[in-house]
């Protein structure tokens, strides 16, 4: 291994750890009315990509699902306003990323899960407790 391919490695295990967040930056993104507000967005945004798409990676996903997953958190992330969630007195904002991240991939999987077995019809199917019940006053 040549020391560049060393120091490739290194920079890629560094980018894909969370940096330590200052508060500031979030309270400055989450707050519309500030002029800032979208510089911050903007960098917490481009700070956190690439780590939370290596945990997606990790889950197992390949690289185009991946993309699109990380995508789509963070596009829902920024459309639901959930970085006013965050609480600087509840923890780390990695925490709180990784948590909401961990809760949006169990949702779209139970999705995807619902689509490959019933393609999102239902079925209209008739009441048990009407069968029940003629059942039982025979």
């Amino acid at each position: 291994m040549s020391p560049s391919d060393s120091n490739q490695d290194a920079a890629l295990i560094h980018d894909q750890r969370f940096t330590t967040t200052h508060w500031s930056v979030v309270l400055s993104a989450v707050d519309q009315s500030s002029t800032g507000s979208e510089a911050a967005l903007a960098m917490l945004c481009q700070t956190y990509w690439y780590p939370l798409y290596a945990y997606v990676r990790r889950r197992g996903y390949s690289p185009e699902d991946a993309q699109d997953l990380t995508q789509s958190y963070f596009a829902g992330l920024l459309e639901k306003n959930y970085l006013d969630r965050a609480d600087r007195e509840r923890g780390r904002f990695r925490t709180f990323l990784l948590t909401s991240l961990e809760h949006f991939l169990n949702n779209e999987w139970v999705r995807a899960s619902a689509q490959k077995r019933g393609g999102g019809q239902r079925k209209n199917r008739t009441p048990r407790a009407a069968t029940g019940t003629s059942r039982w006053t025979r």
